[in-house]
């Protein structure tokens, strides 16, 4: 396994972060434990959770995620400080305003206060290494649209000032040590750096967004930021939701898929996109590689990535994604892979 610091601090995280989202959903108890435990015996330090998982989220199983979680640290307490622990704070949201924290998704104190105590008490631990926002209370433009329009913010949209404090107060009092954003754009992670150094406050330390073969639009704005400022990117949906892997291939529905079960992430099986994949699998297919590694290490790769966010819900799954970490990229799949991006740019945002 290869590490790497969580931006500017002294924390080493692993190239592989272990996803979690499927767990309670598409993954039992066991199998999210065996997960843990064959991730850890790897050398993979870093999980990342969410107070919403699994996904797609509901009412019947909010929370399980970081409940399996806590049960694997309870039965393997050794582990936690090992351990580096993410997890994050919902925003506003029509979808799970009715159950999720009583219908109240704000990002202010009272709200992030009840959403982390809960948290840390799923995950039966006293602090939380890395405490994100899963996505901004403002409107942004995310989740399959890469163009932004104007258009008016919640209703006493809470300031991002306002929401940083909070995050501070944590950091101040023990229960986070570290902090970061999700699903941002290159102006809300430079507002809430000014913000931060304005203030003497907590900085940010890293940036949750989509990055793979299919959506590098992180490239256009983001990369920089993390690079001068210390601030990395920890991608998620390298794999496309799968799409990559080509298991999706000329139509197929693998039985138990992801993109099989849900309808909710179908802008990976976009026309555009389509086309797009069939040429990586096609580049893999002429260098008689595993086209999963092959799209995990250019992500692993990356100057700006601190750590790559795998998911899987089998252990043979969860191996082939680690070993990403050895497979090297020659000069001409590099070349490919740019010819690929220049015919067809993020299709998959």
């Amino acid at each position: 396994m290869l590490y790497r610091k969580l931006g500017s601090t002294d924390q080493e995280v692993s190239v592989i972060c272990l996803g979690t989202m499927t767990w309670g959903e598409q993954n039992t108890k066991a199998q999210a434990h065996d997960q843990m435990s064959f991730a850890r015996e790897r050398g993979v330090n870093f999980f990342d959770a969410a107070e919403m998982y699994p996904v797609p989220p509901k009412a019947q199983t909010q929370g399980r995620t970081e409940e399996y979680i806590g049960h694997w640290f309870k039965a393997n307490p050794a582990e936690r400080n090992q351990v580096v622990l993410a997890s994050k704070v919902a925003g506003p949201s029509e979808s799970m305003g009715a159950y999720l924290r009583e219908g109240s998704l704000r990002l202010d104190r009272r709200n992030m206060e009840t959403a982390l105590h809960q948290s840390l008490k799923r995950m039966q631990t006293d602090y939380i290494d890395l405490y994100q926002l899963h996505w901004p209370e403002r409107y942004v433009n995310n989740f399959g649209q890469l163009g932004y329009e104007s258009k008016p913010d919640p209703e006493d949209c809470v300031p991002l000032a306002e929401t940083l404090e909070v995050l501070n107060d944590f950091v101040v009092q023990g229960k986070v040590r570290h902090i970061g954003v999700c699903n941002e754009t290159p102006w809300g992670v430079t507002h809430a750096l000014k913000i931060a150094e304005q203030n003497n406050w907590q900085k940010l330390v890293s940036v949750q967004n989509p990055y793979s073969l299919l959506n590098r639009s992180y490239e256009i704005g983001l990369a920089e930021i993390s690079l001068r400022e210390q601030c990395g990117l920890l991608a998620y949906s390298p794999l496309g939701f799968g799409v990559l892997t080509g298991k999706y291939r000329h139509g197929a529905k693998p039985e138990g898929a992801r993109l099989t079960l849900f309808d909710r992430f179908q802008r990976y099986l976009n026309p555009q996109a389509q086309m797009a994949t069939e040429l990586y699998l096609t580049l893999a297919d002429d260098f008689s590689v595993s086209p999963t590694q092959l799209a995990l290490a250019y992500v692993n790769t990356r100057s700006f990535v601190s750590s790559n966010i795998i998911g899987a819900t089998t252990l043979a799954q969860l191996a082939e994604n680690i070993d990403s970490i050895n497979f090297k990229l020659t000069d001409e799949m590099m070349q490919r892979i740019e010819a690929i991006h220049q015919v067809s740019s993020n299709p998959a945002p």
